[in-house]
């Protein structure tokens, strides 16, 4: 942010804050503090921003099966269109593999957002077109689950390209000289 883009900007804020309690576990509850520049607590009542505040976790959920389950975390290609047609079909079969939840969830008789996004995925990547749908998992309920904001990766074996390329087998075939 500039200087100009930051000096346009309120000295401060006006937010409301609300708190709620959240079952978690067997007997424990959790607080939760929700802060919100919406701020008429007749249109906005604090009940149905703590339900929409839950539906959060289903979004990312979404985004985590997007980059993770299908591997959408990095992209491959190189070009502008690459990328573009890259998208496109990620949101194709991203799109396909909701279809058949949603079929799942109707045959099953249990909501759409239980069924689960990888047994669904691995239905369509092992089953010829025209197969028979079959039971796909359910993933059981859990309204008020918690999980830490963190990132979880192991370590790759190799380290990561921070050269160009020409630049490190340059390096590589003067170390092999050297020995």
């Amino acid at each position: 942010m500039t200087r100009e883009e930051y000096a346009v900007l309120p000295k401060s804020v006006i937010v409301r804050e609300l708190r709620y309690q959240v079952p978690s576990g067997h007997s424990r509850t959790r607080a939760i503090t929700l802060v919100t520049t919406l701020l008429d607590a007749k249109a906005y009542p604090a009940s149905e921003l703590a339900e929409l505040y839950g539906q959060r976790w289903q979004i990312e959920t979404n985004l985590r099966h997007l980059k993770q389950t299908m591997k959408m975390d990095v992209l491959r290609c190189e070009t502008v269109n690459g990328v573009l047609k890259e998208l496109t079909v990620f949101a194709l079969v991203y799109n396909l593999v909701r279809a058949v939840m949603y079929e799942a969830s109707q045959r099953q008789e249990v909501p759409v957002q239980r069924i689960s996004f990888a047994d669904a995925l691995g239905w369509l990547r092992n089953n010829k077109p025209g197969s028979e749908l079959r039971r796909l998992k359910v993933n059981p309920e859990r309204p008020h689950r918690c999980e830490p904001r963190v990132v979880k990766r192991r370590q790759d074996k190799y380290s990561r390209m921070t050269r160009a390329r020409d630049v490190l087998r340059n390096q590589l075939a003067e170390k092999r000289q050297a020995s």
